[in-house]
């Protein structure tokens, strides 16, 4: 069970995923989170850093979704900029989400990457449902009342992880 919890990479931010590597696994598309994963959770707007990313991945033929637990107003106003498709209210982990956004891209599971720095969502949500994942670092320590909680067990989770030797990165 634990299992489901591990990832099948650990960076430390979106910008060290590149399309070349992506390519290579035959990935042609990302379902990515949106807070604390590509922004902090109280930033509104894209930055130019990742209005960049999002431009090079879509020179490399390569979608993007972002997929949040949050509400639509709050996905809405960073997606639409962008011209990305978006799921608000996603209830990760459940899987269904993750297969909406793969099936609105028009791909199957095994071409699809799930991106977010929660294993209690992101992470545990895209292996349950078959994608293959990678773990980001949140981009600021602090968050919501729910993500606190859900941190908590993270951290738990991951000491057990690196006990066992199934994880070498660090926090």
């Amino acid at each position: 069970m634990l299992k489901r919890f591990l990832p099948n990479e650990h960076v430390k931010n979106i910008f060290e995923i590149h399309p070349e590597k992506l390519k290579d696994k035959g990935i042609k598309g990302i379902i990515t989170d949106l807070d604390n994963t590509l922004v902090a959770w109280d930033i509104k707007d894209a930055t130019p850093e990742i209005i960049q990313w999002f431009k090079l991945m879509e020179e490399n033929n390569i979608k993007l979704t972002i997929i949040s637990n949050n509400n639509e107003e709050r996905v809405k106003l960073f997606s639409e900029p962008l011209n990305t498709p978006f799921v608000y209210s996603a209830r990760k982990p459940l899987g269904k989400a993750f297969k909406k956004a793969a099936k609105d891209m028009h791909l199957q599971k095994e071409e699809v990457v799930v991106i977010g720095d929660q294993l209690m969502t992101d992470v545990l949500g895209g292996n349950s449902a078959g994608f293959y994942t990678i773990l980001v670092v949140p981009i600021v320590k602090t968050d919501g009342k729910i993500t606190k909680i859900n941190r908590q067990i993270e951290r738990r989770i991951l000491s057990w992880m690196r006990k066992k030797g199934m994880i070498t990165w660090e926090e």
